[in-house]
């Protein structure tokens, strides 16, 4: 028989179009009918019966006065996972109205990590009076939180795990799971401690479940974990958690002893994080730019790399400008010289991609930078052949010249050549002096191959045709 989700995916799946696994467009509607009729019953029988991911996706797809207003109705029973979920322009919509008391008590309940998310998401001069709703312990972990650097494992870490001396037996720890309140809701492993509360050893949830009652720890854990220091770089925890397929880890402070431990849920969403920023600025788009911010603000974010690619355009402009008598006596050349910037520029940043992603893996290194560098000159010059040939044969046939064919040809083997040149050594380069390779590179390599393109194709042409 089919489970209850599958039932309803299926179900939803029958309805125009679905949006999310448990939401479709008919369903956004409805809501959005019910927020104007105030069927308040509707909408906590309907809604609340979602997954708290399915019901953050609806918020995220009602506009800012349906999401308020549908907030301050569900408040009471919206689940503390819906709001950690939420991107955090939508966040702060949905919490706006929330009535004192009602968000404290509910980031109380919350992992460590979650709740510093929430409050770091909010307003500066709405924190502290927030904080001071949440009981004094919640309270305490969700401050010390906060203290650590974004991005960090200090952030990333829940302040609840399980951790127990190695001379205990499985028994003994079974029987401490089921008796203790401070059990966190989730966990993959056991953390095996010495007496100065330092990691020495895990055991995986599996193992022990296996082994019998009065075998002790020692025997069957996993000596020397991987450690997580506190102050480590999100993206390099989640190399750590890919690298050595681990489903947790203990967080240490500077004297490594446990002070908290990280899931590989909370790592998924760093490694989405991480290649959307990426992304983002490969494209040119400020990381905080996204679709729930306000027009004016999503402009102001974009607008300082559109300047920077308008100083590069002006350079390549320049470069042509220096060509003008030459264009003025071969018309052809005007007609031509897109094909020529546009080819190097698309094969410039497929290398720069590639280097770019490999760079982020951890797969491109100094041990094997220069067989990448040489692949990739070497793909561009064979392309740059392959594509010479065909540019080559069509200009000399469209215009019926054949040295313009030849002056093209040699033009596109020379700027695929450059395309796959830098488009490696750019992000190698920019990475070996510690500047992120998706920041800049694609503005420099679009540069490189524009200015290089019109210079070699313009300046072939004017030995070759004109003198």
């Amino acid at each position: 028989m089919k489970n209850s989700f599958e039932n309803k995916f299926n179900e939803n799946n029958k309805k125009e179009v679905v949006l999310g696994f448990g939401i479709s467009r008919d369903f956004v509607n409805e809501v959005r009918e019910n927020i104007a009729s105030l069927d308040i019953k509707f909408l906590k029988d309907k809604i609340l019966s979602l997954h708290p991911a399915d019901i953050a996706d609806l918020f995220e797809m009602l506009g800012e006065e349906h999401r308020r207003s549908l907030a301050s109705h569900l408040q009471d029973g919206l689940p503390a996972e819906t709001l950690a979920s939420l991107d955090e322009q939508v966040l702060n919509d949905v919490i706006e109205n929330y009535k004192p008391g009602v968000l404290g008590d509910l980031l109380g309940k919350m992992d460590t990590d979650d709740a510093a998310y929430i409050i770091d998401s909010i307003e500066v001069e709405r924190r502290d009076p927030l904080l001071k709703q949440i009981k004094s312990e919640p309270r305490k972990l969700i401050v010390q939180a906060l203290e650590f650097p974004e991005m960090t494992a200090g952030r990333l870490m829940q302040r609840d795990y399980v951790a127990v001396p190695r001379y205990w037996t499985v028994g003994q720890v079974i029987d401490y799971l089921r008796g203790s309140a401070k059990v966190p809701d989730k966990f993959y492993s056991i953390f095996v401690v010495d007496p100065r509360h330092s990691p020495v050893g895990t055991v995986p949830l599996y193992t022990m479940m296996r082994s019998k009652r009065d075998i002790v720890l020692e025997k069957i854990m996993t000596d020397d974990p991987i450690l997580v220091p506190v102050n480590m770089d999100q993206e390099d925890i989640a190399y750590l958690f890919e690298q050595y397929d681990l489903t947790s880890a203990p967080v240490v402070n500077s004297q490594n002893r446990l002070i908290g431990m990280i899931t590989v849920d909370d790592v998924v969403e760093v490694i989405q994080e991480e290649a959307e920023e990426d992304m983002l600025k490969l494209a040119g788009v400020s990381g905080d730019t996204d679709l729930y911010l306000a027009a004016w603000q999503t402009a102001r974010g974009r607008f300082p790399w559109l300047f920077v690619n308008l100083f590069t355009a002006v350079l390549a402009s320049i470069t042509i400008g220096i060509f003008e008598g030459t264009i003025k006596q071969i018309v052809a050349l005007a007609i031509l010289m897109p094909i020529v910037a546009s080819m190097g520029g698309n094969a410039g940043t497929q290398t720069l991609t590639v280097a770019v992603r490999a760079l982020a893996t951890r797969e491109l290194n100094a041990s094997n930078a220069l067989n990448v560098f040489g692949k990739e000159i070497l793909v561009g010059v064979y392309n740059g052949v392959i594509f010479a040939v065909i540019v080559g044969l069509l200009a000399a046939f469209w215009f019926g010249e054949r040295g313009l064919g030849i002056v093209i040809a040699l033009a596109m083997l020379f700027n695929l050549f450059v395309a796959g040149l830098f488009g490696a050594a750019i992000p190698i380069l920019l990475h070996r002096f510690k500047v992120d390779p998706a920041v800049g590179a694609s503005v420099l390599l679009t540069t490189v191959t524009d200015v290089v393109g019109f210079f070699a194709f313009l300046g072939l042409a004017y030995i070759m045709l004109v003198n």
